[in-house]
């Protein structure tokens, strides 16, 4: 019956893999989430915070190259893939329970909850890609609107925790293991494409197509702010709300961060739509030059009027994370078919590589100059991204410079 309906089967997979991103990726902010509380049982320095937020993007690093290097999202079925590195990232971070807030083993651990993510965000373009041609950035889109959903759900588990960190954890831990069972239950599109071995050269690719090479470079401008605004804004607006006199500050941030990350994630969808219709490449750097904008209007509003830093901080959010599918449907047109999957997993590699940096030095910057500097600081990369995506909408209004060299291809049977 749901092979002669490819609509319903298109919705269906979307839908449950969708849901599965949202709940694997939960996991991915549990140690800033939790992080008032373990501050206070461990009192752990800005160092050491940082690192529990830095880890899992380092251990995503790891991850990612390994499975780039190797071809697994082009080799193996994606669906298998994500199922068992969500419950691998399930169990390390559920271990968190048992170990010493703020220890070496809790930082080996969120690292360890990274690596087993390569095998969730990047396969889930993989098989979100397989679906469809045209409509590329709205599908996408709709996958990394899911991720930001994800990403915020540790804020709001931690709501429902209260002052008892290790409920947040747990949480968080049964959604991706549900994550699992569902992604099981997805099908490949029939655009989906196998690699027939295992070829490193196709890492070259990112270098040698013109295209791909600024996709990458537009990803890694995005990425020098974006996880660094999730991790951070929320402690960057207690500091603010705490030094306005607002009652609560803590409560209200993490509130107000919840809302800045999910309501990006929502607004993920209508800019793929748009990307579609008016051309990636574009829209993505327009979407940065207002996250740029954003970015210092927040930090000059800094311990001012409570409402305004909390609004122009949401606006912020919503214009942070909707660009970042578009740099990877970028590198899927413009990548041959069966290495598309190797190359979304080495871009995705080498932006989480960036933002271990920004993430470790944000608390370190704001100790040692504000966090009003460390805010504006932020908006530096999207703005120079600006440029990298209007070179690009040049380059692809040129098929002949942008087409990628012919490679064999294997379809999945």
């Amino acid at each position: 019956m749901i092979a002669k309906q490819p609509g319903l089967a298109r919705g269906r997979s979307l839908g449950l893999l969708l849901v599965a991103e949202i709940g694997a990726m939960s996991l991915w902010f549990v140690s800033s989430a939790i992080l008032p509380e373990l501050t206070r049982e461990a009192q752990l320095g800005a160092w050491r915070l940082g690192l529990l937020s830095a880890a899992v993007q380092l251990g995503f690093v790891i991850g990612a190259l390994a499975m780039a290097i190797h071809g697994t999202s082009d080799r193996y079925n994606p669906r298998a893939v994500f199922a068992v590195s969500a419950l691998g990232a399930a169990l390390a971070n559920a271990l968190l329970v048992v170990t010493p807030p703020g220890g070496d083993v809790q930082i080996l651990l969120r690292a360890l909850t990274g690596v087993c993510l390569a095998g969730v965000y990047p396969v889930g373009m993989k098989i979100a890609v397989g679906w469809t041609l045209r409509r590329r950035g709205l599908v996408v889109g709709m996958l990394v609107g899911a991720l930001t959903l994800g990403s915020a759900a540790p804020h709001g588990l931690a709501l429902v925790g209260g002052p008892d960190w290790r409920t947040t954890v747990m949480l968080a831990s049964i959604l991706a293991v549900l994550a699992a069972a569902l992604i099981l239950a997805t099908r490949l599109g029939p655009h989906h494409v196998t690699a027939p071995h295992f070829d490193p050269t196709t890492l070259k690719l990112a270098w040698r197509l013109r295209p791909v090479r600024l996709a990458y470079s537009g990803y890694l401008c995005h990425m020098w702010e974006l996880y660094a605004f999730w991790a951070w804004i929320g402690a960057a607006l207690t500091a603010s709300l705490t030094q306005a006199g607002s009652a609560d500050a803590t409560q209200t941030a993490r509130l107000a961060t919840f809302f800045a990350i999910g309501l990006g994630g929502v607004f993920c969808v209508p800019a793929g739509a748009l990307a579609d219709r008016f051309g990636k490449a574009p829209v993505a750097g327009g979407t940065m030059g207002l996250s740029g904008c954003l970015a210092i209007a927040t930090a000059l509003s800094f311990g001012g009027p409570p409402a305004l830093t909390v609004t122009l901080a949401i606006l912020w959010g919503i214009c942070v994370i909707p660009d970042s599918a578009l740099f990877s449907a970028l590198v899927a047109d413009t990548a041959p078919a069966d290495r598309a999957g190797s190359l979304m997993t080495l871009q995705t590699a080498l932006g989480f590589l960036l933002t271990a940096i920004t993430i470790q030095a944000a608390p370190l910057l704001a100790d040692r100059f504000g966090w009003p500097v460390t805010l504006a600081v932020f908006g530096i990369g999207p703005l120079l991204g600006v440029e990298t995506m209007r070179r690009l909408t040049r380059l692809l209004r040129n098929p002949q410079k942008a087409a990628p060299k012919p490679f064999a291809t294997v379809r999945n049977r």
